[in-house]
């Protein structure tokens, strides 16, 4: 049940419309945003550490009041909160993949070199990005909750930031397949691994052995969530992960103009997730705006029925094959129950049927389910012969949607 949780309030935040918003550290820090998220159903989050959040490297220019300037090398402030952070996710009872970064690599650093290309290439930023990840494991990595760790956000974007020439693809490879087999070694824990890219694949990057989990970011077409998640982790041979969705990624938008898509979307992503084979809920971004919104009480409709799939499937996930006509539809049986997602993508009410092509065997009840008010209510179970079912007549509002479990 997850979300991603970026970073804390910033000095200074360039957004066109929100910035008074997110200025707000009383509010949006990991104390006050971790405990509601973790109070409504939430159980993963990721966070990044970077120049102005948990810069554990950096000696100062942090646009951040929580943290001091320091000549030392691992700065003494930024150790102590992440020291914090991962002292609350285990009170919060909480997991994170945390996004560990480039680092300080650059050449006032000890040790770095000028630019991202060497970065991945030269042999000193190699040596100082292992010795990184050995203090980073030594004093964190005692912690099962620190789920995984994430090399890179967004790899394919460092790779282009709008260079005439690209960093190498092999080089990108490469230095992932050696950073992530030395991490491996050097971690007793044995942390899941992972990074990640925004859009574009990179050749090889998926298939390195010592990744353990691959994951891309989503925006503006959160309905190829599933079609993305079953075909990427079918050709790759492992579980994936869509780190970051949402309805919009520019936030120079007043998304308040759109502002009922941008809740829309944010529930369909959630869904989309939960009747997908992948091991963590689709993150969306906009962790602020979503909260001023109160959107996070809408997690615990969608914990409650994932506790329930996984109880009573212990641990069998079985996709189901549908026909809706124009609804979308998504089922999956868990155990001796099934459990069906409709959603109206139209603007446009009508009456619809949904057939079960599976022949999964007699079942007596149906119910329907509002992750709102958490409750369920009885239905009447239809045309079901021959270990096949029919529900016909059902009404889904435009731009709505609709969960059911047969049992």
């Amino acid at each position: 049940m997850a979300e991603f949780i970026c970073w804390e309030s910033r000095r200074k935040d360039n957004s066109k419309y929100y910035a008074a918003l997110h200025h707000s550290a009383s509010v949006y820090n990991y104390d006050r945003m971790l405990a509601e998220f973790a109070k409504n159903g939430g159980n993963f989050f990721r966070t990044w550490i970077c120049p102005w959040n948990l810069p554990i490297d950096f000696q100062d220019g942090f646009n951040n009041d929580r943290y001091q300037s320091d000549p030392a090398h691992f700065n003494p402030s930024a150790v102590r909160r992440l020291d914090h952070l991962v002292d609350l996710a285990d009170s919060l009872d909480l997991y994170v993949m945390l996004t560990l970064g480039m680092g300080n690599f650059r050449s006032d650093n000890i040790g770095g070199v000028k630019t991202t290309d060497e970065f991945f290439a030269a042999e000193e930023a190699k040596t100082l990005y292992k010795n990184r990840l050995r203090y980073i494991v030594s004093r964190w990595g005692y912690s099962p909750h620190i789920a995984m760790w994430e090399f890179l956000n967004e790899v394919d974007n460092i790779q282009f930031n709008g260079r005439e020439k690209p960093i190498s693809s092999k080089a990108i490879v490469e230095w992932h397949t050696e950073m992530a087999t030395y991490l491996k070694k050097i971690d007793p824990y044995k942390h899941i691994v992972t990074t990640s890219i925004s859009h574009r694949d990179i050749p090889g990057l998926n298939d390195i052995e010592a990744i353990d989990i691959n994951q891309k970011h989503i925006y503006k077409h959160t309905d190829l969530i599933p079609s993305e998640i079953n075909a990427y982790s079918t050709k790759h041979k492992k579980p994936y992960v869509i780190g970051e969705f949402g309805y919009e990624w520019d936030w120079q938008q007043n998304f308040d103009d759109f502002a009922y898509e941008m809740e829309l979307d944010f529930k369909r992503g959630l869904w989309y997730g939960l009747f997908s084979s992948t091991p963590i809920l689709p993150m969306s971004w906009w962790w602020e705006y979503f909260q001023n919104r109160d959107m996070l009480p809408y997690y615990r409709g969608v914990r409650q029925l994932s506790d329930r799939m996984l109880l009573n499937g212990k641990g069998e996930f079985k996709p189901l094959a549908l026909k809706a006509g124009r609804l979308e539809a998504y089922g999956v049986k868990c155990g001796e129950e099934l459990y069906i997602y409709l959603y109206n993508p139209t603007n446009e009410v009508f009456s619809s049927s949904v057939e079960i092509l599976d022949i999964i065997g007699n079942k007596k009840e149906i119910q329907s389910f509002d992750p709102l008010t958490l409750k369920y209510q009885a239905e009447e179970l239809k045309d079901h012969q021959d270990g096949k079912i029919l529900l016909k007549d059902l009404f889904v509002g435009s731009k709505k949607e609709k969960l059911y479990i047969i049992k």
